[in-house]
């Protein structure tokens, strides 16, 4: 009983430390793209400095950024897209079936670092005259979301019951009538979970589309090294578009958390 408010102090340091150490950055990438290079170097003016709203219209104007954020979207729903209409089938049969040597083969996919790849299947696209293109972009996207999509519902078709299942086929459906009518209602939620972590996944992605991009289809995070030079850096260009592609996919993820979470527990509960 003694120990308890000593823990309870602990306990609110320690959240307090970690809150610091997250939002920090977050904070200070912010506060920095509201000031002039001039003021970012001037450490007096660190809390108090005159903003300006400069950056963000260079960012937006002239760097292109709304045809940048635009490819974003475009390959991260079209990866999320395919990601789901494959992964949701494989990982329900993989699941319902018993197919471990499959399941072995995505999670071998999901261990493995994109980088060892890179090589490879920019051969590969190159010889296909592909790089440059949303295409490539799209698949190679799917490497990450693939598996992850699959991961997340092989677990939650796990976790429902098969007896709903067969008791659809004593009623004369087939596998496939039973899945789009039965179990495929019942995971909306973990279809969801799926969509939504494919889809932040996919937004972030900066490996692969910094080496398969082109120059018309640059996504967000390969175009903020725009504003790194070899002589200099605009620091408060890369900060405003740092913050363009940071802030949405936080806003995303605040707004559906809720969600996500209800997913994941739901899916490693049920049954």
């Amino acid at each position: 009983m003694k120990a308890r408010p000593a823990y309870r102090i602990f306990r609110f340091v320690a959240l307090i430390v970690v809150v610091i150490a997250l939002l920090a950055p977050l904070l200070w990438m912010v506060a920095a793209s509201f000031k002039t290079n001039v003021d970012i170097y001037d450490t007096g003016k660190a809390l108090v400095f005159s903003p300006t709203a400069d950056n963000y219209a260079n960012v937006l104007k002239q760097a292109n950024y709304v045809q940048f954020i635009g490819n974003s979207l475009w390959v991260a729903f079209a990866a999320t897209a395919l990601s789901l209409l494959l992964g949701v089938p494989a990982a329900y049969s993989m699941s319902r079936f018993n197919m471990k040597k499959s399941a072995l083969v995505v999670l071998m996919a999901r261990v493995i670092p994109g980088v060892s790849l890179l090589v490879p299947w920019y051969y590969v696209f190159s010889n296909l005259q592909l790089v440059g293109g949303f295409s490539v972009l799209v698949l190679s996207h799917m490497f990450v979301s693939l598996p992850l999509v699959v991961y997340i519902m092989m677990g939650y078709f796990d976790s429902l019951p098969p007896e709903l299942e067969e008791a659809a086929l004593v009623d004369g459906l087939t596998h496939i009538g039973a899945f789009r009518r039965i179990t495929l209602p019942l995971s909306v939620p973990g279809v969801a979970t799926a969509g939504i972590l494919s889809f932040i996944f996919s937004w972030n992605n900066f490996m692969f589309a910094l080496v398969l991009s082109g120059a018309d289809t640059k996504t967000l995070p390969v175009a903020i090294f725009d504003f790194v030079g070899y002589a200099s850096i605009d620091w408060g260009g890369l900060m405003a578009a740092a913050t363009v592609v940071t802030l949405p996919i936080m806003l995303i993820a605040l707004f559906v958390q809720k969600y996500v979470v209800s997913g994941l527990t739901a899916g490693a509960t049920k049954g």
